[in-house]
């Protein structure tokens, strides 16, 4: 069970702590994670949503569903606002052990907080009571795991190498809307989520993928971004899922993007669009039986 922290709720049990801003979690962090699991104590770890150009990578209810499945025992989420922008290191870290009774701490080399991004590692060493381990910062090929690589990949539409990178994968976690109903009309009905403003906007385009559903997961084509055939510019996810069949409506979902097909274009007709998905469907078959052949 994932314990949330907001406000002035305390964690009084001796544990481990990864700081950071952890919009995400990729390979990079889980060296951190690894370190910390052998401290045999419960592990937790800070998060902070805003503040970042673009948007977050996930948001707080994302975040917590990965926590959640990657073992943590809490997470303090912080929002970033103007009062914590201005907040100094060395407040930040007063208010930080007065709430967790941190026994170990983790965090990468380029580990920077506090007002103007003044506290290092070396601050936090300075001030935490308890030991601190600034840890290198993971490389593939010439280049810094990081957020940052994440989102380049994430605009350029590579979802193949950000899912090698992202822990559990790229996500968008939301409650299915009612649509316009237009799927139905030629035979690919779909589920609608709303992108959620605060997150990192993945290239427009249509996607091969999965859905993940109460109901199990299932394949499916995935339209991030605007419908122009039907003049919708509202930024939306939409999903046909191949197999599934039943009504989705109000509840929660997690649509998977695995690997991008084609950019989104306007279609002359109905009629065309129609052909188009039937083409896009034989190819999420084809990708999945290479992927069962494969196992």
């Amino acid at each position: 069970m994932l314990k949330v922290l907001r406000g002035k709720e305390t964690v009084s049990q001796p544990c481990a702590l990864l700081l950071g801003g952890f919009d995400g979690f990729h390979i990079g962090h889980e060296t951190l994670l690894e370190r910390a699991n052998t401290t045999g104590l419960p592990v937790g770890l800070t998060t902070i949503s805003g503040g970042k150009q673009g948007g977050d990578l996930f948001t707080f209810p994302e975040r917590e569903e990965i926590f959640k499945r990657l073992g943590f025992s809490f997470v303090w989420e912080i929002e970033f606002s103007e009062s914590f922008r201005n907040t100094t290191a060395e407040d930040f870290l007063s208010a930080l052990f007065r709430l967790i009774d941190a026994k170990a701490i983790f965090c990468g080399k380029d580990f920077r907080f506090g007002k103007d991004a003044l506290g290092t590692p070396e601050l936090l060493e300075k001030l935490a009571p308890c030991p601190v381990a600034a840890l290198p910062l993971k490389t593939e090929g010439n280049e810094k795991i990081a957020t940052g690589t994440v989102k380049k990949l994430l605009s350029a539409g590579d979802l193949q190498r950000v899912n090698r990178i992202l822990s559990g994968g790229f996500f968008v976690r939301g409650i299915v809307e009612r649509g316009r109903g237009v799927g139905h009309t030629y035979g690919f009905p779909t589920l609608n989520l709303s992108y959620p403003k605060e997150k990192f906007a993945l290239k427009q385009g249509v996607y091969s993928g999965t859905v993940k559903t109460d109901e199990g997961v299932f394949p499916a084509i995935v339209n991030f971004g605007a419908r122009p055939t039907f003049g919708v510019d509202e930024r939306k996810a939409e999903a046909y899922l191949k197999g599934f069949q039943g009504d989705l409506y109000g509840k929660t979902v997690e649509i998977y993007p695995r690997r991008f097909l084609r950019e989104i274009q306007t279609f002359p007709s109905q009629e065309a669009l129609k052909e188009q998905l039937g083409r896009d469907v034989m190819s999420l078959e084809e990708e999945y039986d290479q992927i069962r052949t494969e196992r």
